[in-house]
């Protein structure tokens, strides 16, 4: 019995040791690890190559212990979820990606490859999404803005919490608009999510975009994506239009200028025929 053991343990290790030595080729590592960050959703991303081969994804914090993430054990794919591990969000994560064998034969484990990630922390790299906001004008020369703060994949106390929760007053909101046809740019920081834009030339058409804005973060990541361009023109407030939703009303007004023009024609065509058909008809005598 205890030969057996010893034959077995024989050949796992004269297994792995060539599983160790066949090349880089033939045990894949990770490569170019990425996180990818999006409103504090938070996904590690890496490539390899094909095989048969398997990853477990371990993370840690700054100082702390490594954890196996339960949702990203003994995978085949390169796309790790790490968004409800990387607690506290201002502070440092870093992560391990461990090559393992089908058998996942733990003995050998330390013989095959890891890749590590570089440090990071959601609260200062996580990209903002693009914002969504209104215009309400309040006076000749002054607009309201209300911006709508953008909801994040992170859970407390059973609430969804938006970008304003988490960052708290470390968020700002920065806006930018010009005059139609001026090409001069200003701009205005908000604390909140209102803001009051004054000065402007009465009865002028502006256009305005806003962007999340924290300043305690490193220059690259103080800007989220700017939202689309919302338009004052004159009295009225319109969405810029797409391309093919002008075409759609050009379309629309070219046809009824043509139908107008046609009803004009035949009705101008009937006009006349009623006129030389009256014309035409023999005039009858009184007798003599």
């Amino acid at each position: 019995m205890e030969a057996g053991k010893t034959v077995l343990c024989v050949a796992a290790w004269i297994s792995a040791w060539s599983i160790t030595t066949e090349g880089d080729n033939t045990v894949p590592k990770a490569e170019n690890v990425q996180w990818v960050s999006l409103d504090f959703k938070t996904v590690l991303n890496w490539t390899v190559g094909p095989s048969d081969y398997r990853y477990t994804v371990l993370y840690a914090p700054e100082n702390g212990d490594w954890t196996e993430n339960p949702d990203c054990s003994h995978m085949s794919h390169s796309e790790c979820d790490m968004t409800a591990h990387l607690t506290p969000l201002n502070g440092f994560h870093e992560a391990d990606i461990r090559t393992e064998t089908l058998s996942q034969d733990y003995d050998f484990m330390d013989d095959l490859p890891h890749t590590y990630s570089s440090r990071f922390n959601p609260y200062k790299e996580s990209n903002i999404s693009s914002v969504e906001f209104s215009l309400k004008e309040v006076g000749a020369s002054t607009v309201s803005i209300n911006i709508t703060d953008p909801i994040t994949s992170i859970h407390r106390q059973g609430k969804q919490l938006t970008i304003r929760d988490i960052l708290k007053s470390d968020l700002k909101y920065k806006i930018l608009y010009y005059k139609s046809g001026s090409t001069r740019e200003r701009e205005i920081v908000s604390d909140s999510s209102t803001a009051t834009v004054s000065g402007l030339d009465a009865g002028e058409s502006y256009c305005f975009m806003v962007t999340a804005y924290i300043p305690t973060r490193d220059k690259a990541k103080q800007h989220g994506a700017w939202s689309k361009q919302l338009c004052k023109q004159g009295d009225t407030l319109l969405q810029d239009l797409s391309p093919g939703a002008w075409a759609g009303i050009i379309f629309v007004s070219l046809t009824v200028i043509i139908i107008a023009v046609i009803s004009l024609i035949v009705f101008c065509c009937r006009r006349n025929h009623q006129r030389n058909t009256t014309l035409q008809t023999p005039q009858t005598s009184a007798p003599i």
